[in-house]
């Protein structure tokens, strides 16, 4: 009870302030301190007045008699003997016995300079402005119990008190009660609501009638729900996803959810349970008793609509997001600490510039000295040891991506309920893995970008070809998409568009569902990691014979070749190899889902290899086995998590295959998502013979659309939402007031009300060519409206502004492109590198490679990189030029010699000749990047407006 007034109270003060803090009056102490223990901790008696500590102390005690207590802590400021002194005077006066307390703000005096970081962190300044708030010694850390003794060797009885009130306060987590919310129904149980739309599902999912075999699996899991008591679980996964559906929201459960058919039946999952291996105890089991965890995906754009309704629907006080502790890396540890400790921030740049992608571990001095630092400076030498000791450090507390708490009761009352920084939305304090090791029931309400694009992709086929699709009668098993991801024909589908996995589809040429589950699976670090993916292939194309492991470990092996690939199939091996019982296999799993921050996995070892080598398996092989088990602990997939994947792989990849310009127009109007930006999506569409038409003020709209052509076929016709800094109510404005088209700047300025900085966007996006105004021209006009906003009588005479005749310079194409890509990060006129290849001599286009022997240069830009924690410090770079993409691999070794430019066996920066595209004398040339070059200028003005430059230089990437 004490317990959930604490919460209560601590909800009450964080509820009315922001995000991580808590502001609480004495009036809220008197209305739930009851039954608590109270400690009060006034001012400073040495250096303070007790003035209005008094008053608060007299009506603290009076409230609470017996309940509250004085805390005594030292300073060690040489002044704690009289300190003591007056505490205890203190506490006599208003009857408050004393309590010893330790003032700790670290384990150990070692951690004094980090103290003062954080304490700098915290108060956001720098460690020379630190001031009176830097500690003066490191006697703030745990002390032993003989060093509280003598401390307070005149006050033993607020030593006992200490001990005493910690006794009071023992608690354990089996001591929360938490219950469900019932989900009953016009007064029919839960248990029998949940199997009542079960059978329906049958009938819905099964119109010519389910098999036996489900219906008898229907049966075996509503009765171990039952024992279990998940069924209110169940229904309000499904109350959540009929809610979604309801609204056009489209979603799809994943996880382990995927090994249920009810879920199935329920229409959470879309995963059919005969197209993958089920095993429903993964997802719920009796032996475990732990609950069961359904993830659902919706389209991100519409799933905050999902989350209110679950806030509205159940209450704050009942329903709230969960927490995750965000913990220093090594790219925030250099920021922050950099900062405190007053480096400069072009050091702090060349610190973080540094550090490729997620990284837990600082550089060394040879790094430092490439970076152009010294190393042996007193001040860098402190900085880069705190930035050590800081990662892994909890940075803040942050909202779970969705993983939402729900309670019968209130939630308050079991947790303390706050803010969190986005609007109208509240957590809890827990975090997520706390959650789950409680046993508390989770809801996963997740956003999935892909979703997204399929929706809109849905759309449009129903507009246009009259297609109305769902996620579930998509036609499947078409061999055509086959054939076009055998060909790695991939870009922005779901999942299979990486440059990994663009290179191991055509060794793996999926021809079924399956296939896509193992695809997607076996690219993951722990596969990589685990030897998994060489063995697979090899065995799936017939050039080495599959093991036969005997009769159980086939059974657990033979869908994928001996190899074990999924979650599922390392605990089974477990058990049927190894001899684990169901509680073993279990604490096996979770071993896998901690192993990143435990490293518990190699407890599991001995018992593992000597359970195999009892049961006759030879030493290698089962060393081999638990290598790969150990795999898995750095990210691998189950195999139901893998289908509901696969299932999204496949819609993505028959929308792609036979209806590319609706699958390009769904993936641009879903930006920013997927591996590719909007220049490779364009490009690629292209290339499958789709009609991009180009930005058009008459024509466009806020997202890209569709046009029809002569052919019967679809035109993409490229909308407002391509143009940098362009606002959707702008684009609506531009629509709403269009009529029978604009013929100016001036005409769109006066209709749709559009501020100057809003034209001139859409000037330099070239949207005005459709009415032959040239992208300069267009500035001009642009630049020549001065207003804030239109004025109603200027112009009345129908005639507008009079702008003399001034001759503009005709922009090369280089220009054009330039401005192309500064303005909508694609360009439809030509690609740079089509402009520059007389400049790169013997550089080889890229659709070259296919024929090409022996060592050969290309050039490109640099569309993607990646250096994968399971790569060995190997660099992956994608290039691109007018004929193709080319993937080049890195070396450790020339990745450290050629670490600032950074290209394969020799590298070469060729940035600088992108300037070369803006010379009109060089409209010819060509050029190679992977950095960052300004374009030419300009020196055109206004006559209104001489000062300003009309073009400017800015980055091109």
């Amino acid at each position: 009870m004490q317990q959930s007034r604490l919460t209560r109270l601590l909800s009450e003060g964080k509820r009315r302030s922001a995000k991580g803090e808590c502001n609480l009056e004495l009036r809220d102490l008197l209305n739930w301190g009851h039954g608590m223990v109270l400690i009060a901790l006034p001012r400073d008696p040495v250096d303070q007045k007790q003035g209005s500590d008094v008053g608060i102390l007299r009506r603290v005690a009076k409230a609470f008699p017996g309940q509250c207590f004085l805390g005594a802590a030292p300073y060690y400021d040489g002044r704690d003997p009289i300190r003591l002194n007056q505490l205890a005077e203190l506490g006599q006066n208003f009857g408050l016995a004393m309590v010893a307390l330790g003032n700790v703000l670290m384990h150990r005096a070692a951690r004094h300079p980090l103290a003062d970081v954080l304490t700098c962190l915290r108060l956001g300044c720098t460690i020379d402005t630190i001031g009176e708030n830097r500690l003066t010694h490191g006697e703030h850390r745990l002390k032993s119990g003989s060093d509280m003794a003598q401390m307070f060797h005149r006050y033993p009885a607020a030593i006992r008190r200490t001990l005493e009130i910690a006794d009071r306060c023992a608690f354990r987590l089996d001591d929360l009660r938490y219950q469900y919310p019932d989900e009953a129904r016009d007064g029919e149980p839960a248990q029998d609501r949940l199997a009542r739309l079960s059978r329906e599902g049958l009938w819905w999912r099964y119109p010519d009638g389910p098999p036996a075999k489900i219906v008898s699996r229907v049966e075996k899991e509503l009765t171990l729900i039952a024992e279990m008591g998940y069924a209110p679980y169940f229904l309000t996964v499904h109350d959540i996803v009929a809610f979604a559906r309801s609204k056009g929201i489209l979603c799809q459960g994943r996880g382990s959810a995927a090994n249920s058919v009810v879920c199935y039946l329920l229409g959470v999952t879309e995963v059919p349970p005969e197209s993958i291996t089920l095993i429903f105890e993964r997802f719920i089991s009796k032996e475990r008793g732990e609950p069961p965890d359904i993830d659902v995906d919706f389209k991100h754009e519409r799933r905050e609509e999902v989350i209110q309704w679950i806030y509205d629907q159940y209450g704050r006080h009942r329903a709230g997001l969960t927490a995750t502790v965000i913990h220093f890396r090594s790219r925030a540890a250099i920021r922050e600490v950099g900062k405190v400790m007053g480096l400069s921030q072009d050091v702090i740049g060349r610190l973080a510039g540094q550090i490729w992608g997620w990284s837990a571990s600082t550089q060394g001095e040879d790094r430092l000295r490439d970076a152009g630092i010294n190393p042996s400076d007193d001040r860098v030498a402190l900085a880069t040891k705190l930035i050590g000791e800081i990662i892994g450090f909890p940075r803040h507390l942050s909202q779970h991506v969705g993983g939402f708490v729900i309670t019968h009761g209130r939630l308050d009352e079991l947790c303390p309920i706050e803010n969190a920084a986005m609007d109208d939305r509240t957590i809890i304090e827990w975090d997520k893995d706390d959650i789950d090791a409680l046993g508390l029931l989770k809801v996963d309400v997740l956003a999935l970008d892909m979703l997204t694009c399929i929706r809109k992709a849905f759309g449009l086929l129903a507009d246009h070809r009259s297609l109305n699709l769902t996620l579930a009668n998509v036609p499947p098993e078409d061999p055509t998409v086959y054939d076009m991801l055998c060909r790695a024909d991939a870009v922005g589908v779901f999942q299979v568009e990486s440059r990994a996995q663009l290179n191991f589809l055509p060794r793996m040429r999926p021809r079924t569902f399956y296939d896509l589950v193992c695809e997607v699976a076996i690219i993951r670090p722990g596969p990589i990691q685990g030897g998994m993916v060489h063995p697979f292939i090899r065995r799936r194309q017939g050039k080495e014979p599959i093991e036969d492991l005997g009769p159980a470990m086939m059974e657990v092996l033979g869908r994928t070749y001996g190899v074990p690939l999924f979650q599922e199939q390392a605990m089974q091996i477990a058990v049927v190899a190894a001899g684990f019982s169901a509680a073993e296999a279990d604490r096996l799993k979770r071993s896998l889902a901690t192993f990143k921050r435990m490293g518990t996995i190699g407890a599991f070892r001995e018992r593992f290899i000597s359970g195999m080598l009892s049961r006759g398996y030879e030493a290698s092989f089962a060393e081999r086995c638990f290598a790969q088990i150990e795999g898995f602990g750095s990210y691998g997939f189950p195999e139901s998590h893998a289908a509901s994947f696969a299932r999204l792989v496949y819609i993505s990849a028959w929308l792609k295959c036979h209806h590319p310009a609706v699958f390009t127009c769904a993936l641009l109007n879903s930006q920013p998502m997927g591996f590719y930006a909007p220049a490779q999506l364009v490009r690629d569409a292209r290339e499958h013979g789709v009609e991009i038409r180009p930005m058009s003020i008459n024509d466009s709209e806020w997202d890209c659309t569709l046009e029809p052509r002569a052919v019967g076929a679809l035109a993409l016709r490229l909308g407002f939402r391509q143009i940098k800094g362009m606002r959707s109510e702008d684009a609506d404005w531009i629509v709403a007031a269009r009529g029978n088209g604009y013929p100016d700047v001036e005409s769109l300025w006066r209709r749709a009300g559009l501020r100057t900085d809003a034209l001139e966007r859409l000037a330099d996006a070239d949207a005005f060519a459709p009415v032959n105004l040239s992208r300069r021209e267009a500035i001009w006009q642009a630049r020549a409206l001065q207003a804030p906003k239109p004025l109603p009588l200027f112009g009345a005479d129908g005639e507008g502004i009079v702008e003399p005749e001034t001759p503009l310079p005709t922009m090369t194409l280089g220009q054009e492109v330039i401005e192309d890509y500064l303005a909508l990060r694609l360009s439809l006129r030509a690609h740079p590198l089509e402009l520059l290849r007389p400049k790169l001599g013997d550089c080889l286009p890229h659709e070259g490679l296919r024929h090409a022997k022996g060592r050969v240069s290309v050039s490109g830009l640099v569309i993607t990189r990646q250096r994968p924690g399971t790569a060995s410090g190997v660099v992956f770079l994608t290039l691109e030029d007018e004929t193709g993409v080319s993937n080049v691999v890195v070396w450790r070794k020339v990745y450290e010699r050629f670490r600032k430019a950074v290209i394969a066996e020799k590298i070469e920066d060729l940035s600088a000749l992108l300037s070369t595209l803006g010379r009109p004398v060089e409209v010819n040339s060509a050029q190679c990047t992977q950095g960052h070059t300004p374009s030419t200028q300009s020196t055109a003005r206004h006559p209104r407006e001489q000062a300003k430059k009309l073009f400017r230089s800015r980055d091109f990437h």
